[in-house]
């Protein structure tokens, strides 16, 4: 088996995910490009030189919203079944959507099939490409650090499921060369280059011209930007959800704002987020957030309410809590 430099750098990523204990089954998440099409050679190459992974399945979600996608289906199925391993295809029949409601219904449609056939692992195809794309498509769309790190290698979804990205180290231009190199049977999905995509625009006007006219390594400074910010995200996340186990209620809905109103203004935030979207899945706005922390510091308090999105909240004798 002829191996190269991304076959090194993949391993390099596996055996760094110290979670990964034998036997694993994984679920491969495809989209039918480039990065897919790599991540299924470096997933068999490798098992194949391991025998790491005792069940590997592939999936694949159609969004119906290209005239070739049954094409497209049966050209990907052509590759996946020279492995020994079985594919599924799920298709999305109300093609009417944004691509953000695309996206959040098509990890609900992978995480779910993980469930269901009790896999441990998803490994998705995002590449470091990928993560300065979303970087600043997030970005002008007002994120915080949290949204900056949105792409990390490994993130838990349930208590026993991880989300990988292998190829998240590895740049699309390293990626391509490692397609023509094995001659994977790349197809050409005319939609990559639509600029009523904001990521396409990104991809091919913005990133150049910065490069151009900016700073021909822009490229590798945001990476670098994104690795340290992703490290303090994860201190003050870390800190952040000891406090909010610190602050909340044994029984009720509710937390105790007298441990966290003395902290540092990036903890008080980050655990009231916490708490709205560990109990009802709902991202507080700084508008809110702001209303609450204020309440914090009134001296003789009284019972205050505040609506939002259908939620009773309210702050009264050092406690926030929701009806």
């Amino acid at each position: 088996m002829t191996t190269t430099y991304l076959h090194d750098k993949f391993i390099s990523i596996i055996l760094k995910c110290q979670q990964l204990s034998k036997p694993i089954s994984i679920l491969i998440a495809l989209s039918g490009g480039k990065d897919s099409l790599c991540l299924i050679k470096l997933v068999e190459d490798f098992n194949n030189l391991y025998n790491y992974f005792h069940k590997i399945e592939y999936i694949y979600i159609d969004h119906q919203w290209r005239n070739d996608s049954r094409k497209h289906i049966k050209h990907l199925l052509n590759y996946t079944n020279t492995t020994s391993n079985n594919t599924y295809v799920y298709q999305i029949h109300m093609i009417h959507m944004s691509e953000s409601t695309i996206r959040r219904i098509r990890y609900q449609i992978i995480i779910q099939h993980a469930i269901k056939n009790k896999t441990q692992i998803i490994f998705t195809g995002h590449n470091e490409t990928d993560q300065l794309e979303t970087f600043l498509l997030n970005l002008v769309r007002g994120t915080g650090l949290e949204g900056l790190s949105s792409l990390p290698l490994i993130r838990q979804i349930k208590h026993y499921i991880q989300i990988i990205r292998p190829l998240i180290k590895m740049n699309t231009g390293d990626i391509l060369w490692f397609c023509h190199k094995f001659n994977l049977p790349l197809w050409s999905d005319k939609t990559n280059f639509y600029y009523s995509n904001c990521r396409n625009r990104i991809r091919y006007e913005l990133l150049p011209y910065l490069k151009a006219y900016f700073c021909p390594k822009t490229e590798y400074n945001i990476i670098n930007f994104l690795n340290l910010s992703s490290i303090e995200n994860e201190y003050i996340k870390q800190n952040a959800i000891k406090l909010y186990i610190t602050s909340r209620h044994s029984y009720y809905i509710a937390i105790n704002y007298k441990f966290i109103k003395d902290q540092h203004l990036a903890l008080k935030r980050r655990t009231l987020y916490l708490f709205f979207y560990y109990n009802f899945n709902k991202y507080l706005n700084n508008n809110i957030s702001n209303q609450l922390l204020e309440y914090m510091y009134i001296k003789h308090q009284r019972k205050a309410r505040i609506i939002w999105e259908q939620l009773r909240i309210t702050i009264y004798k050092n406690w926030i809590y929701v009806q």
